[in-house]
């Protein structure tokens, strides 16, 4: 039995990591793009072109071989896809370069793609001499295979393109709260450090001042007097150190933070409008930061399960009562994937604000998914 040499361990992994890699899947899109053209190489008429069976194998290898670009240029597959469809009447390239704009660029670039890539058709069916019968023998026949391969192709992409903004959304959520537990637990052992040190601290400097007192006109009462001042200067720079800078670093964003999350939002395709009356900016630190949260939390749950859709968020002070109210319409259909989601986000709210003395509401209205806290504004009455 002839035992074949092993793999060595490092290669093993390089190979492994190179195959998980984004690079290796360009690869298999380039070479899927290019098995798939090499089936219409046998019908390339040799009367539309002047190329052989081998040289049109070569150009069709190197117009695929543009697609390892997708992702850091993926206008450059697209320009060569075009050039091909023109050429050699081969619109399989065009499907994977409008994927990958619609992918890597988002939607305003794969409608201007996909409707440069419509006009480029017409003008080619449009020129004396193009087999317009490869495609059809009239213009309904002809655009009735162009735009429905390239609607479909960058409306994949571009529901790619929006997954991946959701699982990048999802990710950051997950570690902002991560780094927001550790911030926490890190601030409440300052404390604890803070109340303990600074106990003994403060018992030091109160029994050094005592010591001054009793050794009045003594050589040692200026010793007493400099311990006591040094005691409590290292109160205050425990206090400063631990309290003070943990509180800062560690503060959740308020209300000003809310238009950096529908920013966020628009890029994901989900328009924002925000609705905060003025008596919402007076509230405290603590209860913007709640508000924060909830806005946050909305505002993910809408972009994974109602992708596209405007989302309006509303925020006011009613009495003694601050509410928030996020509302998006309904999506006809829900989405072509399951969306990423750890099933917490509307029990995380929900005990956010019952911790405040609130209430926290999710249900479907008039068509539309609408999320409604309620909880004491700590305003006065006017």
């Amino acid at each position: 039995m002839v035992r074949l040499p092993a793999v060595p361990a490092s290669l093993r992994r390089r190979v492994d990591r190179w195959a998980g890699s984004p690079r290796a899947l360009d690869v298999v899109a380039a070479l899927s793009a290019f098995g798939l053209m090499v089936l219409d190489v046998p019908g390339l008429a040799r009367e539309d072109n002047s190329l052989t069976g081998v040289t049109a194998t070569l150009v069709l290898a190197a117009g695929a071989a543009t697609l390892v670009l997708r992702r850091r240029a993926p206008w450059v597959p697209y320009v060569v896809a075009l050039g091909l469809m023109g050429w050699l009447h081969e619109v399989t390239m065009i499907q994977f370069a409008l994927y990958s704009i619609g992918r890597f660029r988002g939607r305003r670039a794969a409608v201007v793609a996909t409707l440069l890539y419509i006009g480029v058709a017409y003008a080619y069916f449009q020129t004396p001499g193009w087999p317009a019968a490869h495609h059809g023998d009239t213009l309904s026949d002809f655009l009735s295979v162009i735009v429905p391969i390239g609607v479909l192709a960058a409306g994949v992409g571009i529901a790619a393109y929006r997954q991946d903004l959701v699982r990048a959304l999802e990710v950051q959520r997950r570690e902002a709260a991560a780094r927001q537990a550790v911030q926490e637990e890190r601030i409440q052992v300052g404390r604890d450090v803070h109340d303990l040190v600074g106990r003994e601290l403060t018992v030091l400097a109160v029994r050094a001042e005592v010591l001054a007192v009793r050794a009045r006109g003594d050589a040692h009462q200026k010793d007493f007097e400099e311990l006591a001042d040094t005691a409590r200067r290292a109160h205050l720079m425990l206090n400063e150190t631990i309290v003070r800078r943990a509180d800062r670093e560690g503060a959740t964003p308020g209300l000003e933070g809310l238009a950096d999350l529908a920013a966020e939002s628009e890029r994901m395709g989900s328009p924002v409008e925000l609705d905060v009356t003025e008596d919402g900016k007076a509230l405290s630190p603590l209860r913007q930061a709640a508000v924060y949260r909830v806005v946050q939390e909305c505002l993910t749950n809408a972009a994974k399960h109602a992708p596209g859709l405007p989302v309006r968020v509303a925020i006011g002070v009613a009495g003694a009562d601050l509410w928030i109210e996020v509302r998006n319409p309904l999506p006809r259909t829900p989405p072509d994937r399951a969306p990423v989601s750890t099933g917490t986000g509307l029990v995380s709210m929900d005990e956010r604000v019952a911790s405040m003395g609130g209430t926290l509401t999710a249900r479907e209205k008039d068509e539309a998914y609408v999320v409604r806290a309620t909880l004491p504004s700590g305003l006065p009455r006017r």
